[in-house]
């Protein structure tokens, strides 16, 4: 029996008639913050190159997998073999450059190859074209939030306005080192915490603000419906 197979049979049993209480109990959504701890345990051992540390906590972010394809089987909608194979397909799918007779000799050739696929994918779906601005997860945090505003404006061309002024962003970037972007932010945090300011909010009220205002040029911009 493979490891993954040991888990699987572990969790089966804690899950099982006399098995624990408490993972007995568990739901989707119950176990949601749980995912959220492990994840951001997780993304610790990374920062400090923790690497012992890091095997454990990969296992607590692989069990919460593993928890949720389980309850998943058991109201029969799917399992973890699913899972696996869903992904595994996913992966060949849009890799046609190692698995098939596509091409791509530099990581920007890549993503244009897989923004493409998935805009295939979308079409034999039948599902409606993507938005300017892909959803979000909502407890994604602002800084993330912004980052990946910023990157659709940068990667589809997008009009942006003062609140998302592209050359003084540019000229921001100049000379941008770690050590002084992380200095930046910190003194920001600080300093909003010393004037009452909820830094979190205010970045994402301004992250949302700029979708709006892109949104808005785009649709200023359209060409008039014909009457």
């Amino acid at each position: 029996m493979s490891a993954i197979d040991e888990l699987k049979a572990t969790m089966a049993r804690l899950r099982g008639a006399g098995g624990c209480p408490w993972d007995r109990e568990q739901t989707h959504q119950t176990l949601a913050r749980c995912l959220v701890d492990e994840c951001s345990e997780l993304l610790e051992t990374i920062d400090e190159e923790d690497y012992p540390h890091m095997r454990e906590e990969l296992g607590d972010v692989l069990i919460q997998v593993v928890f949720h394809a389980l309850i998943a089987q058991e109201t029969g909608q799917f399992d973890f073999d699913d899972v696996a194979r869903d992904i595994n397909e996913k992966l060949i799918r849009r890799h046609p450059h190692v698995f098939g007779d596509g091409k791509a000799d530099t990581s920007a050739e890549v993503l244009v190859a897989w923004d493409k696929i998935k805009a295939d994918e979308r079409a034999r779906r039948g599902a409606p074209p993507p938005k300017v601005f892909k959803d979000l997860p909502p407890r994604l945090p602002a800084l993330m939030f912004a980052e990946a505003v910023w990157k659709q404006i940068e990667k589809k061309g997008l009009p942006c306005g003062p609140g998302a002024d592209a050359a003084h962003i540019h000229e921001r970037a100049e000379g941008l080192t770690d050590e002084a972007l992380g200095r930046a932010l910190f003194e920001l945090a600080a300093a909003a915490r010393m004037r009452g300011l909820d830094p979190e909010g205010a970045l994402r009220r301004h992250a949302g603000s700029v979708v709006r205002d892109v949104e808005r040029r785009l649709q200023d911009a359209a060409p008039a419906a014909p009457s």
